[in-house]
């Protein structure tokens, strides 16, 4: 299955507890800490919803 790597762009602070908890769930816990995944339904479900604060890097 193909992956993707996805880079966090923009801070945490200040942000709902759901989209704290969906970025450690992609394991990014730090800015421009990028991290590879499958790419998956549920992978780019969790990314949609915190679109604003990563970026996909191809």
């Amino acid at each position: 299955m193909a992956t993707i790597k996805i880079k966090q762009i923009k801070s945490r602070t200040n942000r709902p507890i759901d989209q704290k908890r969906t970025l450690d769930s992609l394991g990014l816990t730090k800015m421009n800490k990028v991290v590879e995944h499958e790419d998956t339904p549920a992978v780019r479900g969790m990314i949609n919803k915190v679109s604003h604060l990563v970026k996909v890097v191809e």
